[in-house]
């Protein structure tokens, strides 16, 4: 393993992959992008509706009555035609006028409150739908495994969560519903088109089925194209969040114009597949309008021809022309609810691919987990590694038959080169990842049996550039004692050198700190981590490097506070600074994944010579 991944396995719910890895965000360069198509197979019609199911069935009651109001404003739009018909031929009778017409205008506005609170009933239904959904994808991510977690760029997962959410609600409030509005108008039209005048009707039928028909099959080539679309929106916003997350270096490296190129270029390829899904629609629009005028140039001609060899009346005339508008421009409208539901699909394929990604479980646990601050009986030490292998899911070696153990109240440092495995040992104590061989035991139970959550309460674990949350000092430190006092803050903060940070600014500990941690110095917010996670009070604190970030004053400072701290709990730090270490109670060399040695700092100096050199190297002897 080389430095880059000895970096990679500190943090490993980033990326613990080898430096040849591929990684779209990092190899794609300029001008070039994903694959042509989609990398995922569209979701089907039936099957997305599979899909949306429970969810519409959550918000089944206002479906419904929007269901009904669909079949109000279809009996509105249909008697229309019928009542103008009526109109026309009371004119030609020289019957009343005003009690038809005031019957057409009530029908017409009744017609129009019945759909605009039909939208509303939609619209409220589609935003329950995302919310639903989108409650689903984030509890979903916040518990996903941190092997599928590495495999993923943050970027692409929010725009699952975003862009692709809402494009569902248009499934909703102008797709699924729209359609059956729509076929309740069409069949009603067609029904009273065939009383009035079978004919005509047939006329109309060849011109508009001619046109559909061309318009569905160019459109079955929608679903791909918006599903590449949406992937490239994703690819996108991956590429941004890469840029944002690292704005500071890319602009000391004099990388900003080659970053940029980047994004660009990523925003180049989403425009690209967006004009292919347009070259499309850009074909079925034209066909279909062309249909529409055609059927309605048919029927005034076979219309007029028929009502001047008197087959037909001019009110009835009237009223089918009336019908074929109730008619063709709903049908017309299916292509953008066709559109719509294609986008949908689209985003459902993306979302159903995050929602059946592997989650962390907490068991099967065989073992309950002891409170916080008990301990099994026996003579157990707290920690114990027993012939632990492990390899990552790209086949990067980390562990091989690691074997040590960390008895109560000691501290125990783990030293090593770069790319030792050092930081995978934490990674497997806290269960982020299961050995492949071996066992990790915690109190002489292997953690496997253990629920995780139960396990995590007694550990405190602070990162290698360990994350500050955005939001306030106040809120990064209640996050694992939610239920800590102001005193037991402040005793943290001073705990870890941090006495000033409550002070700098009238807002004391809501004083903000920034997206990441901006407002601290790299010190400042390793510390503040460790203060974390000493606020919680574990049985076992596991440190990797936690004086990395911190100058010589400081570094003497927190180790002091490592020293009180080790007093009343367990340790294990891993560290590259062995002038960290060296009091330690003793101390694991690990290098290329096994364990070469083991002892204090003076035994060491004899028996290893792997230590002897790091010691040396740092001018400890």
């Amino acid at each position: 393993m080389s430095a880059q991944q000895e970096e990679a396995t500190a943090v490993p719910a980033q990326d613990p992959a080898p430096d040849d890895a591929p990684d779209p965000a990092r190899d794609a360069a300029p001008g070039a992008g994903p694959a042509a198509g989609p990398t995922t197979t569209p979701v089907s019609v039936r099957e997305g509706a599979r899909l949306l199911g429970p969810y519409l069935r959550r918000h089944r009651f206002w479906v419904g009555v929007a269901v009904a109001l669909s079949l109000l404003g279809a009996a509105a739009a249909i008697a229309q035609p019928l009542l103008v018909g009526r109109v026309v031929a009371a004119v030609q009778g020289g019957q009343p006028l005003v009690p038809v017409v005031a019957l057409v205008v009530a029908v017409m506005v009744a017609g129009t409150v019945v759909q605009g609170f039909q939208q509303f009933l939609l619209e409220r239904a589609g935003q329950g739908v995302v919310l639903d959904v989108r409650r689903s994808l984030v509890g979903r991510l916040a518990r996903i495994t941190v092997t599928e977690r590495d495999r993923r760029l943050s970027g692409d997962l929010l725009s699952r969560v975003g862009s692709d959410t809402t494009a569902l609600a248009g499934v909703v409030t102008s797709g699924l519903f729209e359609v059956v509005s729509v076929v309740l108008t069409a069949v009603g039209a067609l029904v009273l088109m065939a009383v009035i005048d079978p004919v005509m009707l047939g006329v109309t039928v060849v011109a508009v089925a001619v046109g559909i028909g061309v318009g569905v099959v160019a459109s079955s080539r929608l679903t791909g194209l918006e599903l590449t679309t949406q992937e490239r929106v994703g690819a996108m916003s991956a590429t941004v969040g890469r840029m944002l997350s690292a704005l500071r270096t890319i602009r000391a490296a004099g990388a900003t114009e080659r970053e940029l190129a980047g994004v660009v270029a990523a925003a180049e390829q989403a425009r690209d597949a967006s004009v292919a899904s347009a070259r499309v629609r850009a074909v079925i629009q034209p066909i279909i309008g062309l249909a529409i005028q055609g059927a309605f140039i048919a029927v005034l001609g076979v219309g007029g021809y028929r009502v001047a060899s008197g087959a037909v009346p001019v009110a009835d005339l009237v009223t089918f022309v009336l019908l074929l508008f109730t008619l063709v421009f709903p049908l017309g409208q299916l292509l953008a609810v066709w559109n719509t539901v294609q986008r949908g699909l689209a985003a459902l394929t993306r979302i159903d691919e995050v929602l059946t990604l592997e989650v962390e479980d907490d068991g099967p646990a065989t073992v309950p987990a002891p409170r916080r601050g008990t301990s099994r009986p026996g003579a157990a030490p707290l920690l114990e590694l027993d012939h632990v292998a492990f390899t990552y899911a790209d086949g990067t070696v980390a562990l091989r038959d690691v074997s040590f153990t960390v008895p109560r109240g000691t501290r125990t440092a783990v030293v090593g080169p770069s790319g030792a495995g050092k930081s995978t040992v934490l990674s497997l104590v806290e269960r982020f990842y299961d050995v492949d061989a071996g066992a990790v035991r915690l109190d002489g139970v292997d953690v496997r049996d253990l629920p995780r959550t139960g396990l995590r309460a007694r550990l405190g674990y602070v990162e290698q550039d360990a994350p500050v949350l955005a939001g306030t000092l106040r809120s990064n430190l209640l996050l694992a004692a939610p239920g800590a006092s102001e005193a037991a803050l402040e005793r943290a903060l001073a705990t870890v050198a941090l006495a000033d940070l409550a002070t700098r600014s009238e807002a004391g500990l809501d004083a903000e700190v920034g997206e990441g941690g901006v407002l601290l110095s790299g010190g400042q917010r390793q510390r503040l981590a460790i203060a974390r996670s000493l606020l919680a009070e574990p049985d076992l604190l596991l440190l990797d490097e936690p004086t990395a970030s911190l100058d010589a004053r400081n570094e003497a400072l927190l180790r002091d506070a490592l020293a009180a701290a080790a007093a009343s709990r367990t340790l294990v730090v891993v560290a590259h600074r062995l002038s960290t270490v060296v009091d330690s109670d003793q101390i694991v060399v690990v290098d290329e994944g096994r364990v070469v040695a083991t002892g204090t700092h003076a035994e060491l100096l004899d028996a290893s010579p792997l230590y002897r050199e790091l010691a040396a190297s740092q001018l400890l002897v």
